[in-house]
């Protein structure tokens, strides 16, 4: 009954709010957003502007709804109420890739890996000299040392989710979102995406929203470190972090790093305790 309740109540009659644009430079521009989960509210009335070309790493705390925020912006998880926008346009007008935490459950067991990473490409009609064209630039980008005509459960978790991040870029989307996509790899693997991810972003600019439950991750890779509170979601603060690209084993000791960390880490401890 408590659900019932406490559910939100939308009134058809009540004018939706003005629309007010992110400032220059947005990419994804959030207004509005609302979701409710068993009658309780994960996030309500939650605005958030994106940033076009950076890379954004969300962390906050346990069931703060990290990967619900970007399942909803993805369209994986429908929104209450709200409106986001990507570059003024909706969600069914913008190019969009996904990496999933569980690349076993990610990629088609039936078909071949390079099938697999091509398939984006085949759904938008590509012809066979594009894919091939595109799947050839992927496999250069990667330096790719395995046998994609192999099938995803021939793979190590590794080359699962280097593929799965291949078939997330094949389509050269606008917008790439990563949900924990490294919580699942050893240190090595994680290491090798970690720097393939960056020659990527500065090959192409792609805006990319990282779910990370790992702090120095989520700095190491980030422009902006988007941190939340607990529940209902609201954005705690949003870190800037421009240490110079490529990032390497010496950023972690520079002591803008080590700052930036410290900052995180108080915010997140901070929201935590309250």
């Amino acid at each position: 009954m408590n659900a019932v309740l406490n559910a939100p109540v939308y009134d058809a009659d009540v004018p939706a709010p003005e629309f007010k644009p992110g400032p220059a430079g947005t990419h994804i521009t959030i207004r509005g957003l609302t979701k409710y989960f068993a009658g309780w509210p994960l996030y309500e009335n939650f605005d958030l502007d994106i940033p076009k070309h950076k890379i954004v790493s969300v962390f906050g705390p346990n069931g703060c709804g990290k990967s619900t925020l970007i399942n909803m912006i993805a369209g994986l998880i429908p929104i209450d109420s709200g409106e986001i926008l990507f570059d003024g346009k909706s969600l069914k007008d913008t190019k969009i890739g996904y990496v999933f935490q569980n690349y076993r459950e990610a990629m088609f067991p039936w078909m071949r890996t390079i099938d697999n990473i091509a398939y984006p490409l085949k759904l938008e009609g590509k012809s066979k000299a594009e894919v091939d064209r595109r799947m050839a630039e992927l496999v250069a980008s990667f330096d790719v040392k395995f046998d994609l005509n192999r099938y995803p459960y021939e793979l190590s978790g590794g080359q699962q989710q280097t593929a799965s991040i291949m078939r997330a870029l094949a389509p050269n989307p606008e917008v790439l979102f990563l949900d924990e996509p490294f919580s699942a790899l050893d240190f090595e693997m994680t290491l090798f995406i970690r720097e393939k991810l960056q020659e990527v972003f500065m090959q192409t600019g792609t805006t990319m929203m990282l779910v990370s439950h790992d702090l120095e991750e989520a700095v190491y890779l980030a422009d902006q470190v988007l941190l939340l509170t607990k529940r209902p979601t609201k954005v705690a603060e949003i870190l800037p972090y421009d240490d110079p690209r490529p990032r390497t084993t010496a950023t972690l000791s520079e002591a803008s790093f080590i700052a930036a960390k410290k900052r995180s880490l108080e915010i997140f401890q901070r929201e935590v305790r309250r």
